[in-house]
């Protein structure tokens, strides 16, 4: 099982016993008395302190101990006299498996901007901000599948590559084989995809929905959790051309149990990141504390730990599209123009509407449902009134809508007409059609895109931040 980790050191009782650290090398300190060297293996946010004597190995050596050099110490785990951890290593022998030449190591012990480290996306895991968001990002997807497991689903793998759009907004990445530089053509002129791989136009996929709903057909209780592509030109710190998503589908849930899933989905997992995670959320709160200390109060974000509590402890509220329109029409930012975007039934909400009604109006999570059938994508159910869909967005504080979902239309005939409404061929998606002529069901389900939580439990301001490797409008690097 390899040597034991620095998180599981940091916990043992001190008997002079001897252990072994691997780990790279955060900081070094000489003083006239000894030599600290602290270490880190990616464990835990903590280092562990490593004292040697001086004279006890040579300058030549030592000089190859500096920060970001991989180490191997042996030694004896004893009580530490400093501050700050119970036990350090008092060492016997230290083996450099790798030097990182101080001249060269862009990340020496000292603060870098989070732009900086988009640069050097290579490094960056091994700053303590990005190593607590990848324990936190792992932490949540395994709270995930749990929740899912221990509540009757099955995990459905849906295809990555794909030949329908299932948000109907044609920003897809195509998928191809053919040669770009000589593409065959047919009889009119246009490109003969009959020649390309598939036989046919094929694209990363925008959402594994349409194909989970058809696993929910048969299983009942399916989700998905895979990556996701969308080619659309946006440089925003909600963005990424490439990301995950959760999609649970559930054939026999009506709206109603589809709101209630989404809030004990949320409160769960965060929870759980709350129970596990103690020491990475208590270094990024006071991060983002130290981050804000130049803006006004008024301005400043929640402590992070009591955002995540915010959410986990407050039933969300819950009303129609309708009736948060009307809220948003009374409020003070509207009548003193001080919205962007203006306000009026029929409108997609934009983030500051969202914001305004969980964070100023209701001082909780929020759940909207019945929006306008134009707004909302062709598979969402009817209202009975024609005008609206059984549509369920979720909002969160500091980020707006963070789950889209909906009871699904089971109805052949209306899905039909919808598809027909919206301009999509129903030839291409004639399977999917086909599950509302046999044994069709009501059914419904909704989306999560897994970055837009790790941002919000992480507390950071860009979703390029919480992902290892972001790919957006003109970055592909690493």
């Amino acid at each position: 099982m390899g040597p034991l980790q620095i998180k599981e050191l940091l916990k043992t009782s001190p008997e002079e016993q001897s252990v072994t650290l691997k780990g790279w090398v955060r900081t070094k300190r000489e003083s006239k008395n000894a030599i600290f060297i602290a270490l880190n293996d990616g464990s835990t946010i903590h280092n562990i302190q490593a004292v040697a004597e001086p004279g006890q190995f040579s300058p030549e050596l030592l000089l190859q101990v500096t920060t970001g050099s991989c180490l191997k110490i042996t030694g004896n785990l004893v009580a530490s006299l400093g501050s700050g951890q119970s036990v350090e290593v008092k060492v016997q022998d230290i083996q450099v498996y790798g030097a990182a030449d101080p001249e060269l190591y862009p990340l020496q012990p000292k603060r870098h901007s989070l732009e900086f480290l988009r640069e050097i996306a290579h490094l960056r895991p091994r700053t303590n901000t990005f190593s607590a968001i990848l324990r936190i990002r792992h932490t949540l997807a395994f709270a995930i599948h749990k929740y899912f497991n221990d509540n009757g689903f099955f995990y459905l793998h849906t295809p990555i590559i794909t030949a329908s759009d299932a948000e109907g907004a044609g920003e897809m990445f195509r998928v191809t084989t053919l040669d770009l530089k000589n593409l065959p053509k047919t009889d009119e002129g246009d490109i003969n995809f009959k020649e390309d791989f598939f036989g046919r136009e094929a694209n990363l996929t925008v959402s594994g929905q349409l194909e989970g709903e058809l696993g929910a057909m048969a299983l009942s209780k399916i989700y998905t959790f895979g990556p996701t592509f969308r080619a659309e030109n946006s440089n925003t710190t909600r963005h990424l051309a490439e990301f995950w998503m959760i999609e649970p589908e559930m054939a026999f849930f009506e709206l109603e149990d589809n709101m209630d899933l989404a809030e004990d989905f949320v409160k769960t997992v965060i929870r759980y990141a709350l129970e596990n995670c103690k020491d990475d959320l208590d270094f990024l709160q006071n991060r983002l504390a130290e981050e804000e200390k130049s803006k006004p109060q008024n301005e400043r974000s929640l402590p992070l730990l009591e955002k995540l509590s915010f959410v986990v402890d407050n039933p969300f509220e819950r009303l129609t599209y309708t009736e948060a329109i009307e809220i948003l029409l009374k409020s003070k930012p509207h009548k003193e123009k001080k919205f962007q975007y203006p306000v009026g039934w029929g409108i997609d909400l934009s983030s500051e509407h969202e914001r305004y009604l969980v964070e100023k109006h209701f001082k909780k999570p929020v759940i909207l449902t019945s929006y306008p059938r134009e707004i909302k994508s062709f598979y969402m159910k009817l209202d009975d009134d024609g005008k609206t869909v059984r549509a369920m967005d979720v909002l969160f504080p500091g980020i707006g809508e963070i789950i889209g979902g909906s009871q699904r239309e089971d109805s052949y005939e209306k899905l039909l007409e919808r598809v027909n409404e919206v301009g999509i061929d129903p030839e291409t998606i004639w399977w999917y059609l086909e599950t509302r002529k046999f044994g069709t069901a009501p059914h419904s389900g909704f989306g999560l895109g897994f970055e837009r939580l790790v941002l919000f439990v992480t507390g950071m301001g860009n979703i390029r931040d919480v992902i290892p490797f972001p790919r957006y409008p003109r970055s592909a690097e690493f």
